[in-house]
Formats: C-alpha cells, structure tokens, sequence
C-alpha cells in the first residue's frame, strides 16, 4: 500500500464524529484538515482527528496536504461545497445525497477531470447486503421477482437538536434514508427503469424535542410519507415506504423473493447483521460470505483509495449516488403527477466485496 491519501472534511455536525472514528483505524487514508462554518465545532471536532488542524473552509479547499475533501455539510450545500472542492483540483466524497436534484448531480460529475467521486452510503459494502448480493448471484433464491422494504419513524425532531434540514428539500424520510434502501437494493437486483409513487404530509410543521431549541417549531416542506414501486431493469419489482408520519415498523430489514427462495437483508442502514434465507419449512441464517466486516461510516473513502492506487473503479461510485438520486426525484414526481416515470439514468453495479476488512 502507498501513502495514505489526506483527507479534508467540511462540516461537522452530528454525522462527523462517526467518521471521524473510523477514519482513524482506517491506513489507507489520514485526515489532515477540517473546516465548518463554525470554527468552534471544527476545533473541537480535532479531538477524533488529533493530526488534523482545524482552517477554514477556503483554507482547506486550497491546502497541498489534501487530496480528497469528504463532504459532510447538510444537503442544500451539497453540490456548492462539491463544486469548489472539484475546482480546487480535489477528489470528492460525499454524503447522501450526491445533491438536491439531479441538475446538480450531474454538474458535479461533469466538472469532474481526473477527480474521483464518492458517495454515501458505503453501508452496502458490509458484509450485509454483499452476501445477499453473493447469495443472489449464486443462484440461491432462483431468480429475483420482487422484494420489499419499510422504513418508518415518528420523525427526527425528538431527538435531533438541529432537525430543520430534515424538513427542507433534500430532506424528508424518502431523501433522508431511501439512499440506504435504494443502494443496496441497486446491488442486488441491479438498476430502476420506472417507477410509480404516492405522498403525503400530514401536519404543516414539526416541533423539536430536546436540546437547546426544544419547543421550536419548524417549517415542514417535504413529503412525510412516500411510497414507491419500482421496476428493476432485471424485471424484478420493490416496493419501498418511507416515511416520518409512525412510530415504528418490525420490517426495517429487505426482503428479496425469488422462484426457488426468499431472503432477508438486513437493515440497511448498518454495515453487517444476519442474511436469513428461506426455501422449504423455516429460515436459517447464511453466516457472512461477502462484504467488509465490522464497517463504519467512512470505509466507502478507504475503498474509494485502495482501488484508485489499483486502478480500479471504487465501489461506492458516484454513478449509482446519481441513479438514487433520480430514482428519488422521479418517484416525487410520479406521485405530484399521477403518472409511472421512465428513469433517464442507470448505473453499472459495483464489483462484489470479497469477505475481508480494510482496517489495520
């Protein structure tokens, strides 16, 4: 393995921390700046990167000593601090989603030269959704017809000190968690061509629970619940809720169903957990085959630098973030419209992880 590839992070909200922890036993990169536009929050976020000195953000932006600027600010800044950072000559990684809108999506990619671009989530490389995939490629459930998955929450605002971004465009539970549904379902049964949708909203503001803005009221400005059905290019159907309008589901897991199986994912929003597969009479778990083990939040920048030193496309692709991206956009615009959408995006499918861990 080369030199560690330096990494700048902008914002540091809640999200940070958990980066910044796994970063740090990650050797294939070292983080070297960090920047919010609250200089106080990068200072004390040097506490998860003690090599790292806190700067400004154009400060960071224009720093030799790094090389990939990992994007953590809310979504609407998104694409402005991608931009920059592409401008700046760096390499992108950033958090879902890739952008606002696909116009924006597809900006950055086009400013792109010779620069990588990642995106969040790298939750799909876990050993989770990578051996279902496995499992799915071998032949196990025979082949894919339909899966199905459910998220559902009373809403971030009970426990979020700052929820405002979750009610503003780039937001709601579809922008907010469907990109962990949506990547690992694209991994495992390949990329959308259409889809159908329905949304609601049911109250016109939400009102925070804790911290020190508890009792604020804020602006709701987004779809609460949406419901999706897609069509895989495979031919295989999902269908996919998500929503802030209950209190819980038993089902936050995937099921895939095929003609000679089924099989439960689990959630998504984790790096591991039990794949369980059922033909005859009962379940029985697989035992992990694929996928990086004991994954955290960051591991997508440490596979973005193992494969660019190889020469090889890294997994949590940019390609994919933009497909998500449109399959959200699109099933909002199928249920404004009353009408099935044709996606006018694809992606190629990320090379299976083989069983093993990119930690020291």
């Amino acid at each position: 393995m080369g030199e560690p590839l330096r990494i700048g992070v902008v914002g540091m909200g809640s999200i940070s921390g958990t980066y910044l922890r796994t970063l740090a036993r990650l050797p294939q990169v070292r983080v070297t700046r960090l920047a919010d536009l609250d200089a106080a929050r990068a200072e004390a976020a040097v506490e998860h990167a003690p090599d790292a000195l806190a700067v400004p953000v154009p400060e960071l932006l224009d720093c030799d000593e790094v090389d990939l600027v990992l994007n953590l600010t809310t979504p609407a800044a998104h694409a402005e601090v991608g931009l920059a950072a592409l401008a700046a000559g760096k390499h992108l990684y950033g958090e879902k989603p890739l952008a606002l809108d696909t116009g924006q999506a597809r900006a950055l990619l086009a400013q792109a030269g010779g620069q990588r671009i990642g995106a969040a989530p790298d939750t799909a490389l876990g050993t989770g959704t990578q051996t279902a995939r496995r499992a799915i490629a071998e032949g196990l459930i025979g082949t894919p017809v339909a899966a199905n998955a459910a998220f559902v929450t009373a809403g971030h605002e009970s426990w979020h000190p700052d929820p405002d971004f979750y009610y503003q465009p780039g937001g709601g539970p579809l922008f907010d968690m469907g990109p962990y549904y949506l990547t690992s379902l694209i991994h495992l049964l390949g990329p959308v061509r259409r889809v159908n949708g329905m949304s609601s909203r049911s109250r016109p503001e939400r009102v925070i629970g804790s911290g020190p803005r508890a009792g604020t009221r804020v602006p709701v400005d987004v779809e609460t619940h949406v419901a999706a059905l897609l069509e895989h290019a495979s031919g295989a159907l999902t269908t996919l809720i998500t929503s802030f309008e209950a209190m819980a589901t038993r089902q936050p897991d995937i099921e895939v169903h095929g003609t000679e199986g089924s099989l439960v994912v689990p959630d998504p929003n984790v790096f591991g957990g039990d794949v369980l597969f059922r033909r005859e009479l009962d379940w029985a778990g697989l035992g992990a085959t694929a996928g990086y083990r004991d994954g955290g939040r960051g591991i997508g920048v440490a596979d973005l630098a193992e494969r660019m030193q190889a020469g090889l496309p890294h997994r949590a692709a940019a390609d994919v973030a933009l497909h998500v991206l449109d399959v959200m956009e699109s099933v909002l615009t199928a249920a404004r419209e009353q009408v099935s959408v044709t996606l006018t995006s694809s992606c190629l499918i990320p090379d299976l992880v083989p069983i093993g861990t990119l930690y020291a």
